[in-house]
């Protein structure tokens, strides 16, 4: 995949970029991937055929399928970075009292140097969507994604923020103890949304079209988006195909008990009297059957300075 754009109109931000010609059609085999898993027309089609609540049973699974899919996009993207690792696997991180209460009682520039074993246990954890490495940088983010944060009011978006930041603090031994000793010296919150409805750069929001800046990929944001059109796209063909072959399926049916019924109604029709035919009824009536680290930086992803005040 290259890493420049043709044609572009003005020089890329980054020295990784997406070629389309070569991205999509990978976004497009990914995108069946994960709907077929969970989402066919066959499937679809029984839940017609049950009723109103299997039909409805199968759509509320959608939203978190996209969900899934955006994950797995961003981490097809991140590949062409190879200054990046991206961690999906066992990143459980705990949440405990005395984490939560640093992140609660102190402004983060205090805390923004502090780390916590990664085994300290407690009851309450946090695992984010993706941690992505940049071992050029040291920097790792601590990735949250999110269809759309319009469902989140302040309180609960809040506490959200509270658990990525104190789950943050155990970050830097999770990844030296458990993930070939990498080592960083800053880790950042990111909650991606994914409608770019939102944003609010000093408290880690980013919406999907600054992708390309966490990954250091221009175009990043771009197929995102893509990709979940490609998604709905797809949904809908599902739909279609589903509901076709129901009524092909009920029309067949019909067709099968008219053509089970035919026999017995023209026999009937065409049977004598039964006064005059007596010795015909049974034949009448039988056809009718069928190591040491330097001090760590935790804290809210921030855009580039030049980025922040354009966008402002």
């Amino acid at each position: 995949m290259t890493n420049t754009v043709s044609g572009a109109n003005s020089a890329p931000t980054h020295s990784h970029a997406v070629n389309p010609d070569v991205l999509h059609p990978r976004l497009h085999e990914l995108c069946h991937q994960v709907l077929t898993s969970s989402f066919g027309s066959t499937a679809l089609m029984h839940a017609l055929a049950s009723g109103l609540s299997d039909v409805s049973s199968q759509l509320r699974g959608l939203p978190a399928t996209e969900g899934r899919l955006i994950e797995r996009g961003i981490q097809l993207i991140a590949g062409l970075n190879p200054e990046l690792v991206v961690l999906t696997e066992n990143i459980r991180l705990p949440v405990s009292k005395a984490a939560l209460d640093v992140v609660e009682r102190n402004d983060p520039r205090h805390y923004a140097s502090l780390t916590l074993d990664a085994d300290s246990g407690g009851r309450r954890g946090y695992t984010p969507d993706l941690i992505i490495v940049n071992r050029g940088t040291k920097v790792a983010h601590v990735v949250d994604v999110k269809r759309s944060l319009s469902s989140y009011d302040a309180v609960r978006l809040q506490e959200l923020k509270k658990r990525m930041l104190a789950g943050a603090l155990t970050v830097p031994d999770l990844l030296y103890q458990e993930h070939h000793r990498l080592s960083v010296e800053a880790v950042q919150v990111v909650i991606l949304d994914a409608q770019n409805a939102s944003r609010d750069a000093s408290s880690g929001i980013w919406p999907v079209s600054d992708l390309d800046h966490l990954l250091e990929v221009e175009g990043a944001g771009k197929a995102i988006a893509y990709l979940r059109r490609s998604f709905q796209t797809a949904v809908e063909q599902v739909w279609r195909e589903a509901l076709q072959h129901y009524h092909q399926a009920r029309e067949l049916s019909s067709d099968e008990r008219r053509a089970g019924a035919m026999p017995w109604a023209d026999t009937q029709r065409h049977a004598p009297d039964k006064s005059r035919a007596s010795d015909r009824d049974d034949r009448i009536v039988g056809a009718a059957g069928a190591g040491e680290r330097p001090e760590i930086r935790i804290g809210f992803a921030t855009l580039p300075t030049v980025r922040a005040q354009a966008l402002s």
